[in-house]
């Protein structure tokens, strides 16, 4: 039996202590080593790899379920993400800091995937069903929330500090140790706010219901309708995004002698933390919105061109090369409002595909290939944009969006998939 857990205290910080970590370990250090002089190549193969423990998440998830309870497990790994990027911030003036403070992003990769399985485990066991459906969007909002702090505010704070002191390298370091005392403070409020509801749960318990063994929970998934099209469809979505993320940043920060817009560390974080943030989570609402009235199999197509045309945006951005900075406002503004809403029936297709039995596992095994196809394109990224140049590396990055749009005619699934019952 479920009881009052004062969600409205523990959701919201909760939601934000997942995204945060995700967007400074995949984002925001993109943004650092640029700055820091590494190489585009270096950046894409070694900040894709730090997508692999969500690759991987659902391997020792179970491991979460059987040992110990999901409150100790977030606490923990919080704990373990906050000192990890407050050693990140003391390797940075080191000679061989990207070597160091990549092993440490790595662990604190690790941390972030096991808190986003004991969170997401957490949420399901204590709110009821109708509490669950209700702070959907309360999660959401929050997780948006904290990406829009890490790739807007952590980036402004260290574009400010590059400014005073001068000095990149001090600035970077700072920043970091910021970020391990957020971290450090949000683990200790969801010590104190999160309820000890699985100790109260076992206490009440009064009959076991029998558990599916983990090697019984993978193979089912793998038995599913069209498996062999789904992951080809959930591996190749992603194609081109996968290139694009990597090797945005480094356009919009490199000098317009080499292909790129000449921005300042300022200008990145305010553009895309704080108006291209906003625009992706309007973009998120009005896509969940359209699927609620009109069901998934009316909105794939025009959701998928809606994300992947703005593309086209950077491509002239990369040829013309504007003096004006709002012409990066409006192709940010645009693009991330169209992956906001398009993104919205890709995630709304990978709940279709996790429906029945051990649907929370099946749910983790998807989004681990999902990980990985930006995992694998993203580790090329940087080679390809040195070859092709950011001119052609854009077209090319619209190219690649082509085969999940030709997969995604071939999906079968209920027509009226996602739409609200009346």
């Amino acid at each position: 039996m479920k009881i009052d857990t004062k969600p409205w205290y523990w959701i919201p910080v909760l939601n934000f202590a997942s995204g945060l970590p995700y967007a400074i370990i995949i984002s925001v250090s993109v943004i650092m080593y640029k700055n820091l002089g590494i190489s585009n190549e270096d950046i894409g193969i070694y900040t894709s790899l730090l997508y692999l423990p969500w690759v991987i998440k659902p391997l020792w998830s179970p491991f979460i379920d059987l040992y110990s309870t999901k409150r100790k497990w977030f606490l923990a790994m919080q704990l373990i993400i906050s000192i990890a990027f407050l050693i990140v911030g003391l390797t940075i003036p080191m000679s061989n800091f990207f070597v160091l403070s990549l092993a440490v992003f790595w662990v604190a990769a690790f941390a972030s995937a096991s808190n986003d399985v004991a969170s997401d485990g957490f949420y399901m066991l204590a709110l009821a069903k109708e509490q669950q459906s209700f702070f959907l969007g309360i999660r959401s909002t929050f997780y948006r929330l904290s990406l829009l702090t890490g790739n807007g505010l952590i980036v402004i704070i260290a574009g400010f500090l590059e400014q005073k002191y001068g000095d990149k390298t001090k600035a970077w370091s700072y920043t970091m140790v910021i970020v391990g005392f957020i971290m450090a403070i949000i683990t200790i409020y969801n010590y104190f706010s999160t309820p000890k509801i699985e100790t109260i749960i076992t206490e009440n318990k009064s009959e076991s219901t029998p558990k599916v063994s983990f090697g019984a929970v993978f193979s089912s998934f793998f038995q599913k309708k069209q498996i062999g099209l789904v992951l080809a469809f959930i591996l190749l979505f992603r194609l081109g995004e996968s290139q694009l993320l990597k090797m945005l940043t480094p356009f919009l920060i490199d000098e317009k002698s080499v292909g790129g817009m000449g921005l300042t560390t300022q200008d990145v974080g305010v553009i895309y933390g704080t108006f291209g943030v906003i625009s992706l989570t309007i973009g998120g609402i009005l896509g969940g919105i359209a699927l609620s009235k009109g069901g998934l199999k009316k909105w794939m197509l025009p959701m998928i061109l809606s994300m992947h045309l703005p593309i086209i945006g950077f491509i002239l951005l990369s040829h013309f090369h504007p003096e004006s900075i709002y012409y990066v406002y409006v192709t940010v503004i645009c693009e991330q409002f169209g992956y906001g809403f398009g993104f919205a029936s890709f995630m709304m297709f990978l709940i279709y595909v996790a429906e029945g039995e051990s649907k929370t596992s099946h749910y983790s095994i998807a989004t681990g290939f999902m990980a990985l196809g930006m995992m694998l394109p993203g580790m090329l990224s940087g080679f390809i944009q040195e070859y092709l140049g950011y001119g052609n590396f854009f077209i090319w990055v619209l190219c690649a969006t082509i085969p999940g749009l030709i997969l995604s005619r071939f999906l079968i699934f209920p027509s009226d998939f996602g739409k609200k019952s009346e």
